[in-house]
């Protein structure tokens, strides 16, 4: 495994120096990973006392660029075409052609005001190394619970649970749910919760949480994802569990920030005690800062006693911000963060007895291992049915690091709890994914089994829960992005975007509907772009459209809309299906709809892999296929 971490981390670093360390500006802002040049629009103190700025491109606007929330990122000085300055920063927020980002330090430098800007994106290895270290501490555990952990998982030892408390009820949970949290609680090494499309997961989660801290005084939450852990954070504060979300500021949500770290430090009822220590501390700075290099005794000896009252009562700012940071981790019920930020040095002698880990199907084995090192047990959420962990490396991705621990813990059938109720899809949506995947042990809830866009006797196509869109022998030809090397497709997504204009016009003609939420997906990142850019172009009647999102797949995880439409961009005389192979992607994709799904796709290129021809041939036995020339006309 540590080898493969590393074949992991070179390609990775490899990907990065293509795309960076050897390219020139021109062709850095040509793979999206330099905005150059950029201005500052604003400066402001944010939390902790860090700066923002907010930041913008002015040449080369609205092109593709891989800048997200939470990445590092440095913002640099280009002078006689070298980067001479640089500061390191974090994005908080990533539009278009604006990013807003946290700067590690309390002022700009000079430089910062002369122009000739540009800002690039970080290789950051922080995570490689923090998982290398826990692989090292898991194979060189001897005699202590890591090692006994890790024979558990080698299936070595015998998974051992308490006896179940029959007699737990909790209303706002269905049977599967009910059972699922009962298992967590009897086990004493780990259970799975296994949370299909719609079922659930993560309000049974935190409900095994909530009564967890019925009996254990403090419990570690982590998720591979700052936008995982910050659903998780406001779920269990809306259960009025008291919350430590952890992590850099520009990677929490603005709406918890009072939930972290610095957040809680400001409202603690000694805050204004460390401010004003502070502020003495930079005036007796500035005092001492007044005396010239050549000055005698007396003079001396005062610059001195300036220095040394700055520095105490910086000393005494931080012991006393120390005392309420211990306070504050020992108070709470539960510790929320991603798993790097589990190394935080405030938890270096913290133990815990429960690690609750969700979207485990998202992160790889040696990451579910920095926070397990703390626990005793773990219970892990998540569908290995979905989004996979994210592995760069070909032969890495052979060779077995993609594999999870949830994928290997959903073996241990004693272990694992399905949520078999779903809240999402209407019956003819689910079923395919059902039948596929889950072996037709899902079944939709009464509330959500029938439901459609309209109920009124209407038999067009537009009334239809699904349709299958087959654009074979439109010479729908696929195209590439030499640059991005991202496939697009243009007259699908012409079709895609005219059919959405009609389905819409026929939507907003019907009496007695409600307005709808509309999700068009595509695996592609080109075809997204290209989606975005020529909607436009379209009269969409957005009179009964709540709200339109338009990103890839992996963008819409644990989302959900009305509508959704999917396009697979693939057409080709070869049958290559690229991306589209990945199975667990389409999964996703297909059950994000809740009253209609569209599909459009070449069957000639896709009809070859065996789960296309299934879902094809599912769309045609009932009567959701359809030709391609129904629509051009």
């Amino acid at each position: 495994m540590k080898e493969l971490l590393q074949i992991e981390r070179d390609e990775d670093f490899q990907q990065y120096k293509e795309q960076f360390l050897k390219a020139s500006i021109e062709q850095r802002r040509k793979n999206g990973v330099t905005w150059y040049p950029v201005k500052i629009n604003s400066e402001e103190l944010g939390y902790a006392d860090l700066l923002q700025l907010e930041v913008e491109r002015t040449t080369h606007v609205d092109t593709p660029h891989q800048f997200n929330s939470g990445k590092n990122v440095t913002l640099f000085s280009n002078q006689n075409n070298n980067e001479v300055f640089e500061l390191n920063a974090t994005i908080k927020i990533a539009s278009r052609n604006k990013l807003k980002i946290l700067v590690h330090s309390d002022e700009l430098p000079d430089w910062c005001y002369e122009g000739k800007l540009g800002i690039n994106i970080q290789f950051d290895d922080n995570s490689y190394n923090e998982m290398q270290k826990a692989l090292d501490e898991v194979i060189n555990a001897k005699n202590n619970r890591v090692a006994e952990l890790r024979e558990l998982l080698e299936g070595n030892d015998a998974l051992r649970f308490n006896k179940e408390n029959e007699s737990l009820v909790i209303p706002s949970l269905n049977l599967s749910q009910t059972r699922a949290v009962r298992k967590a609680l009897a086990a004493e090494d780990l259970a799975v919760i296994h949370g299909p499309p719609g079922t659930g997961k993560t309000t049974t989660l935190v409900n095994a949480i909530r009564v967890c801290l019925q009996s254990e005084k403090q419990v570690l939450v982590c998720a591979p994802t700052n936008t995982a852990v910050d659903l998780l954070t406001e779920k269990l504060l809306e259960q009025g569990v008291t919350v430590l979300r952890l992590g850099h500021p520009a990677r929490i949500s603005e709406d918890l920030i009072n939930s972290s770290v610095d957040g809680q430090v400001q409202n603690h009822l000694n805050y204004n005690e460390i401010k004003s220590l502070r502020k003495t501390a930079q005036e007796n700075f500035r005092l001492a800062g007044k005396y010239k290099r050549v000055f005698g005794k007396e003079d001396a000896k005062q610059r001195q006693a300036y220095y040394t009252e700055a520095k105490t009562c910086l000393k005494d700012a931080r012991m006393l911000e120390d005392y309420i940071v211990g306070d504050l981790f020992n108070s709470v019920q539960v510790i929320c963060c991603t798993p790097v930020t589990s190394t935080n040095k405030a938890l270096t002698k913290k133990r815990f007895n429960t690690l609750f880990f969700d979207e485990a199907s998202q992160a790889l084995e040696p990451m579910v291992w920095i926070p397990l090192l703390k626990c005793r047990r773990i219970i892990l959420s998540g569908d290995h049915f979905q989004l996979p962990p994210v592995v760069k490396s070909l032969k890495a991705d052979k060779a077995g690091l993609g594999i999870t621990m949830l994928d290997r813990c959903i073996k241990f059938k004693n272990a694992v709890s399905l949520l078999n109720r779903q809240y999402r899809m209407n019956s003819p949506i689910m079923a395919f994914s059902n039948q596929y995947f889950y072996n037709n042990e899902l079944e939709a809830d009464s509330s959500v089994a029938d439901h459609a866009l309209t109920h009124e006797d209407d038999d067009s196509f537009f009334n239809k829960p699904i349709e299958f869109i087959d654009t074979a022998g439109c010479s729908f030809d696929e195209e590439q992005n030499p640059e991005t090397l991202s496939s697009f497709n243009v007259n699908e997504g012409n079709l895609l975007l005219k059919h959405f204009q009609e389905l819409v016009n026929w939507h907003s003609a019907l009496d007695y509907t409600t307005s709808v939420d509309v999700g068009i997906i595509s695996p592609y990142k080109e075809q997204v772009s290209w989606l975005k850019e020529n909607i436009s172009h379209y009269e969409i009647n957005h009179d009964k459209i709540s709200e339109l999102r338009i990103k890839t797949i992996d963008g819409f995880q644990g989302e959900e809309c009305d509508i959704i439409y999917i396009s697979l961009v693939r057409s080709n005389a070869e049958q290559q299906i690229g991306f589209l192979g990945d199975l667990r992607r389409m999964n996703v994709a297909i059950t994000r709809a809740k009253k209609k799904l569209v599909v459009i796709g070449d069957s000639a290129t896709i009809g070859s892999n065996p789960f296309y021809k299934s879902f094809i041939e599912y769309c045609e036995v009932n009567g959701f296929y359809r030709s391609a020339w129904e629509i051009i006309g």
